[in-house]
């Protein structure tokens, strides 16, 4: 069972989703927290495997629960929740260690399976975000190493940052698994990274703060 802490500072939004999140067979709301100030305080009492966390709050908000929280257990996962999919903020949570991120307009199947997803270890951004760290070497900066893709390296890229499986990449692309692989190759090797995490670094370390992207 995958332990979820919920942080949310409105009540109707927090009473929805715990019950929504507890309808899932696999995944049970051990707390929930009104501010980013009581979610540092209860993640450790609570022992829960995933945090979901709100990013636009009072007080410390989001962003700064969740450095303090990551401070203290690196391990733990968490996945941010905003409204803004643009700006620095992205960015800013996947620097201190976050693992996904989706936006309030997402589905709680999205939700659930972002959940799902980051317990197996991977990341899970939501479509905008995603396409935000992989396109933006596309955007006119000759200097990124993202700019010697072609569009359906691209593609690809975008799809790995959202922790698509191999599988799920074939279907979406209408591919076989064979060239799924030997796109992803192709572009580590363009890229010079040796796995997902290493491409997820170069994407954050790219980004176009200044051109609105993440």
């Amino acid at each position: 069972m995958i332990r979820i802490l919920l942080v949310d500072d409105h009540e109707l939004v927090r009473t929805g989703l715990e019950a929504l999140l507890n309808a899932a067979e696999d995944i049970t709301v051990v707390g929930v927290a009104q501010s980013g100030e009581e979610a540092v305080n209860q993640v450790p009492i609570l022992s829960a495997d995933v945090v979901l966390m709100d990013v636009n709050m009072p007080g410390i908000g989001g962003v700064e629960a969740c450095r303090r929280i990551l401070r203290r257990d690196p391990k733990i996962k968490i996945i941010a929740i905003s409204i803004h999919n643009g700006g620095p903020i992205p960015q800013q949570l996947l620097k201190l260690g976050v693992m996904g991120f989706i936006s309030k307009g997402s589905s709680v199947e999205e939700m659930i399976y972002a959940i799902r997803k980051v317990m197996t270890g991977k990341r899970y951004l939501c479509t905008e975000v995603a396409n935000n760290l992989a396109l933006q070497g596309l955007q006119g900066n000759a200097e990124s190493p993202f700019a010697k893709l072609s569009q359906r390296e691209a593609e690809v890229v975008t799809l790995i940052l959202q922790g698509k499986s191999i599988q799920e990449m074939a279907d979406m692309l209408m591919l076989s698994d064979k060239t799924v692989n030997t796109y992803r190759y192709r572009l580590y090797e363009k890229l010079q990274v040796k796995n997902d995490v290493e491409l997820t670094r170069l994407a954050v370390k790219f980004s176009h703060i200044d051109a609105g992207l993440i």
